[in-house]
């Protein structure tokens, strides 16, 4: 079974892995980008969403730029520090040439799911503004999707940007709850098992000795990522396979072998909890009982060696189609 995935990155580093991912595998047929602020600006997301899918030879995937900042106007704050001033590492290729769409990301949603209605899989892997913003434009868009997949938020794991919060919910909590509030299969792919699902030194080692330009371009860009967490969460060269994670659950490539269906709030107060992924688990006690109106799946565990198939996935790209810039070494 090919599952039509219709992608929504602030590409970074992680991003970027996501991307790769879902445009290589075998049984996602990849319908669409969309850019929005978060790791790096949206038009930064954007030219690195349209390099990645240039590398592969896969141009023809339409690439839109979205949001700015969150959706209630407040200053876009960026993680430039985890993935770079160019969200590649400091390794992107400047010389790239992005062409994108000429819709915004927001329309992009709503125009494909229009033409698709219950086909695509809506996965989002940074702040859910653009999400927020084709639910305003087109309020049946619950029911034209076949689902949405996330990566965000926390059930039991501590937050990453706050004690509470999570980065992708925390930048924009408002455009979260909109998601989160809207009648759809929601799934979430947060902490409490992106935390747990490592590229280690090794896997980085084996994408710079593969034979593919790819590959090595992607085990530069490792390199960057890999310090912030040596230093700010697991204290050895190793990083977290956050957003390609969402992509295997949302394609129904990789089942989980935990996930309670359970009410979820998404905090929007100014307090020291704002941002904060709010799970009813009450139920664990008893083997998580149906809750009257619950539609979201909280991933709790899924396979921790899950990193090993996107390696293996990206060290099989070989050459990258783009001959000038840093890409094609």
């Amino acid at each position: 079974m090919t599952t039509k995935v219709l992608l929504d990155c602030d590409t970074g580093c992680d991003d970027t892995l996501a991307i790769l991912y879902a445009a290589l595998h075998p049984n996602i047929e990849l319908v669409g980008i969309g850019a929005v602020w978060g790791n790096v600006t949206a038009d930064i997301a954007a030219r690195n969403s349209a390099h990645t899918v240039a590398m592969l030879g896969k141009s023809h995937i339409p690439v839109a730029k979205g949001a700015e900042g969150p959706i209630t106007g407040r200053p876009a704050e960026f993680a430039y520090h985890v993935h770079g001033d160019d969200g590649q590492g400091t390794v992107g290729d400047k010389k790239f040439v992005a062409r994108l769409a000429a819709e915004s990301a927001a329309a992009q949603i709503v125009r494909l799911t229009r033409a698709d209605p219950g086909e695509i899989e809506l996965i989002a892997v940074g702040p859910m503004t653009n999400i927020a913003l084709a639910l305003a434009l087109e309020p049946e868009l619950p029911r034209l999707v076949r689902g949405i997949t996330i990566m965000g938020g926390a059930a039991l794991a501590p937050g990453n940007v706050t004690p509470a919060a999570e980065a992708n919910i925390w930048c924009d909590p408002e455009a979260a709850a909109a998601v989160f509030n809207a009648p759809w299969r929601l799934r979430m792919v947060g902490l409490d098992v992106t935390m747990r699902t490592l590229l280690t030194e090794a896997d980085r080692q084996q994408l710079l000795n593969s034979d593919g330009s790819i590959a090595r371009y992607v085990g530069r860009m490792l390199d960057f990522y890999f310090a912030f967490f040596t230093q700010n969460a697991f204290g050895e060269r190793s990083s977290c396979m956050h957003d390609a994670l969402a992509v295997a659950i949302g394609a129904d490539i990789l089942v989980p072998t935990l996930a309670p269906k359970v009410s979820v709030v998404v905090d929007t107060s100014d307090g020291p909890a704002r941002g904060q992924t709010i799970c009813d688990l009450r139920g664990q006690y008893r083997g998580y009982p149906e809750q009257d109106g619950a539609h979201c799946e909280v991933i709790l565990e899924s396979d921790p060696g899950f990193a090993r198939h996107v390696v293996a996935a990206v060290c099989a790209a070989g050459n990258s189609a783009l001959t000038d810039g840093v890409s094609a070494l």
